[in-house]
């Protein structure tokens, strides 16, 4: 998927429906809601692969680390270190993104008819969420199958996750052919997901052209809007994570930020964590003196499991298409939000806007469309600068407060 012919999807798209929309023609809703076939479908085929795709990666994920789990502390704590993170991330942006958003007023005409384009079930009676302990009772799925087939992705990933502790008890020459096929799974899905990705401008042109025709001229002041407050929650937290080293880590921030910066640079240019390795080795060993523990276990580590934007951009992501589509949120639907991206990050694969690609089912239980992750995705070139910076700072931190937790590390 290349961002710059994606995001020119998107300009066209929004650009030929603010056209259409002032020309006021009787065909306008009709020749709108045809080209928005497309992106429907474009949307479904993603839908199509997020469950199958999690479950697997999951289960093998889970099932080939029984040995490293052996370890002992250091990947313990590192883990810890993880969760206390992603959380805060999740948490901080509860807190902060409301005042990005409170500039945003969408029109109600509008909000209806954006829900009105989505057909009869979505006009009728509102959708009614379960409440916050209904949430958590579904946590742990009767029925994962069903779990599935409803688009449940939290249950899923429960069930993933236990499935894959159960088979590391289990004899090696039984496990090992089952983990193989699920690596095989989701070998091929990461294929199809490619050619998906490969028809993004075509799926986000339909998809932002349905969204200017029903919004005109004010769809430009939204996503500007929804762009600078991800943009600012993911520069926020990744200032925040220097009083984070600072406290946990003692160590001095100005320490700290000079070892981070060519990291940084190379992670803000080359939007890859992967990319930024090499420095951050060098950082953690040459400059900050961490030992070969924290920069050949703990780095790699969070480099390849570790990604502390996903709470912060679906917490963000949520609240532009609730406020988008006129679905109000409360407090615990992004609560449960923060506890699902938390979980899911770690499965997250290596592609273009993959966490937004799981976003899809979390949207469909919190009765938003799940169109609105074709524009969050289109979107995402800009903001993808700053969660790679944001990634990069976490993985610096964490591997200064594992060393602090585990001084064997060093």
């Amino acid at each position: 998927m290349a961002a710059p012919m994606v995001l020119a999807a998107l300009v066209a798209g929004l650009v030929v429906g603010a056209l259409l929309r002032s020309s006021a023609g009787s065909d306008v809703a009709a020749s709108a809601a045809r080209i928005e076939i497309v992106g429907t479908l474009w949307i479904n085929a993603i839908r199509m692969t997020v469950i199958p795709l999690v479950a697997a990666l999951t289960i093998a994920a889970v099932a080939s680390s029984g040995d490293a789990a052996k370890l002992g502390r250091l990947g313990g704590y590192a883990a810890l270190v993880f969760l206390a993170l992603l959380f805060a991330g999740g948490f901080f942006t509860m807190l902060v993104a409301p005042l990005g958003m409170s500039g945003l007023n969408i029109a109600p005409d509008v909000a209806v008819r954006l829900r009105e384009s989505l057909g009869a079930t979505a006009t009728a009676t509102p959708v009614t969420m379960p409440s916050l302990a209904q949430r958590i009772v579904d946590i742990v799925p009767v029925n994962p199958i069903k779990a599935a087939a409803d688009g449940a992705i939290l249950p899923v990933v429960v069930f993933s996750l236990a499935l894959g502790l159960a088979l590391t008890r289990v004899s090696a020459e039984k496990r090992d052919p089952f983990i193989e096929i699920c690596r095989a799974i989701s070998d091929a899905l990461l294929v199809l997901v490619q050619w998906v990705l490969a028809l993004a401008p075509i799926g986000v042109f339909a998809l932002a052209l349905a969204l200017g025709t029903k919004m005109g001229a004010s769809s430009a002041g939204a996503l500007v809007r929804y762009l600078v407050t991800l943009c600012g929650a993911l520069f926020s937290f990744t200032l925040l994570l220097y009083p984070v080293v600072a406290l946990l880590g003692r160590l001095s921030p100005r320490r700290f930020a000079t070892a981070a910066l060519p990291a940084q640079a190379v992670a803000f240019s080359v939007r890859s964590s992967l990319a930024a390795l090499p420095a951050m080795i060098t950082a953690v060993r040459d400059t900050l003196h961490l030992g070969p523990r924290a920069s050949g276990f703990v780095l790699p580590l969070a480099v390849s499991v570790f990604r502390v934007n996903v709470p912060i951009a679906w917490v963000v992501g949520l609240m532009f298409l609730g406020k988008l589509y006129g679905v109000p949120l409360s407090a615990g639907s992004l609560a449960v939000l923060v506890a699902t991206a938390t979980l899911l990050s770690f499965s997250v694969p290596g592609l273009p806007s993959a966490s937004l690609f799981l976003l899809s089912p979390v949207l469909a239980q919190n009765g938003i469309p799940v169109e609105g992750v074709g524009i969050l995705i289109a979107l995402d070139a800009i903001p993808d600068m700053f969660k790679t910076l944001v990634n990069v700072t976490a993985h610096l931190t964490s591997s200064v407060i594992v060393a602090r937790l585990d001084p064997e590390s060093t």
